[in-house]
Order: C-alpha cells, then structure tokens, then sequence
C-alpha cells in the first residue's frame, strides 16, 4: 500500500521556522519525485518545491526560494521541507506528492498524495 505521512506542521509567529516531513511507503523511492504542495483557505493548491530523489535535483517557487529548502534521506524514504523566515502568507496545508516524472508544479503528474499537514504563521 503506497502511503506519504506528512508531519511537523504547527504554529509559529513570523519570522520563526518550521520543518515538515514526509515518510513514503509502498513504493520505489528513489525511482520518484517528492513534490511540496500548500493550500491556504479559499486559494488553489500551489506547488512549492519539489525534489527529484534519483539525482537530487531541486525545484522551487518563487516565492519561496532562499527561504525554503527541501532535502531527502534516501536511506529513510523521508523528504523535509525546512521552512525559515515564514510569513503569514505562508499559512495552509502543507501536502506531499509522489510523481514518476513531469512538470513538477503540476498537480496531474503526482500519483500519490499524503493527507497533509497544518502550518499557520502569526503575525
């Protein structure tokens, strides 16, 4: 059974920092890529970074990059998203998919998709 377990989320003042995970099951890891999904209330789901786990590509929005890094332990079958400076735009559901290839931002590409994970940021 193929399974994506988001943790970590939670509540932080801004300008704080968070670090989110993401335990895959059930498939072949290394053979995908760990996308970063967020869903703030009454928004579409937006991508925010991804990671290619064969070669350790990394992919992020704009409006995330320098502050947001993703990272992999292979040996764990785990993707994290540490987020600094956060913002109280960065407020959503935080989710991780599992894509075999494509576009990254593209939620049609991911196969599998976690429940997801609450980060709300304080002014």
């Amino acid at each position: 059974e193929v399974q994506l377990v988001e943790s970590g989320g939670g509540l932080v003042q801004a300008g704080g920092s968070l670090r989110v995970s993401c335990a895959a099951s059930g498939f072949s890891f290394d053979d995908y890529m760990i996308g970063w999904f967020r869903q703030a209330p009454g928004k579409e789901r937006e991508g925010v970074g991804c990671i290619r786990n064969s070669d350790g590509s990394i992919w992020y929005d704009d409006s995330v990059k320098g502050r947001f890094t993703i990272s992999s332990d292979n040996a764990k079958n785990t993707v994290y998203l540490q987020m600094n400076s956060l913002k109280p735009e960065d407020t959503a559901v935080y989710f991780c998919a599992a894509s075999n290839g494509g576009s990254w931002w593209q939620e049609y590409e991911y196969s599998y998709w976690g429940q997801g994970t609450q980060v709300t940021v304080s002014s």
